[in-house]
């Protein structure tokens, strides 16, 4: 899953853009360079970011969706119902929610869904340690999640463990060292597992090699992708799609050996 932010102030530079042509043509970039899914979003969730309004956040992502739905996958991301629903009828076809609480909506418009797991979005709460039960609470709430919209109707449903939303290093980090837990408690309810950690903050605060700028942080996204998926990830969103393509081919390779 490729990242297209169609917003000025995306903590990475390079997914952010300002113009829809310009964003149009990161997604067209990130098809040929082989991503499975496009991810645009309308809203920075970054640390410090400026909220956007319903009618902004529809007017940045629904141009950009309409053009690149005629080339691949276009997923949203958004937790704002009313973008959700101007996005699907733009052409996309899975709700990537940070906020876990859009399964509802899913169901009622027929599309896949992410549920993801946050204790509170970087751009409004500063992080607080969870400790040993972290991974337990995130299975508990983004499973139950899942069956709850299943039961609705949603017949693809990703959970994703939230990295970097209302977590701090430690906590991401036990997160990725039990996430083979999470894939295996999915897995056999139909349930994939998408992991986004593609240059966030925590991978710059590392002991061994930081403090690193979000320019200086490709190293460890992938090297977390590429974890994810040995760990049995279904998807990995990411800012650097080729690399990354090329380290699942490696994984996918390895397995089929």
């Amino acid at each position: 899953m490729g990242v297209v932010n169609a917003t000025p102030d995306s903590f990475h530079a390079a997914s952010r853009t300002a113009a829809t042509d310009d964003a149009v043509q990161r997604g067209r970039h990130l098809f040929a360079e082989g991503a499975g899914i496009v991810d645009v979003g309308g809203e920075s969730t970054r640390p410090g970011a400026t909220p956007v309004e319903e009618r902004e956040e529809i007017a940045r992502v629904v141009p950009v969706i309409e053009a690149l739905a005629e080339l691949g996958r276009v997923s949203v991301d958004t937790v704002k119902p009313q973008v959700a629903r101007a996005a699907v009828a733009a052409g996309a076809s899975l709700l990537n929610d940070v906020e876990g609480s859009l399964g509802p909506l899913a169901a009622e418009l027929g599309v896949g869904w992410v549920a993801m797991h946050s204790r509170g979005i970087p751009a409004q709460v500063a992080p607080e340690p969870v400790g040993h039960g972290i991974l337990d609470e995130v299975r508990r709430a983004v499973l139950d999640a899942a069956l709850a919209a299943r039961a609705m109707g949603v017949d693809e449903l990703y959970v994703d463990p939230g990295i970097g939303f209302g977590k701090g290093a430690a906590d991401n980090l036990a997160l990725l060292a039990r996430l083979d837990e999470l894939c295996e408690a999915s897995h056999p309810e139909g349930i994939g597992v998408l992991v986004g950690a593609s240059r966030k903050r925590f991978l710059g605060s590392l002991p061994h090699g930081g403090p690193l700028d979000v320019d200086e942080r490709f190293e460890g996204s992938l090297a977390v992708a590429t974890f994810a998926m040995a760990c049995g990830a279904d998807v990995v969103r990411v800012h650097d799609v080729a690399a990354t393509a090329q380290a699942a081919a490696l994984v996918a390779d390895g397995e089929a050996a």
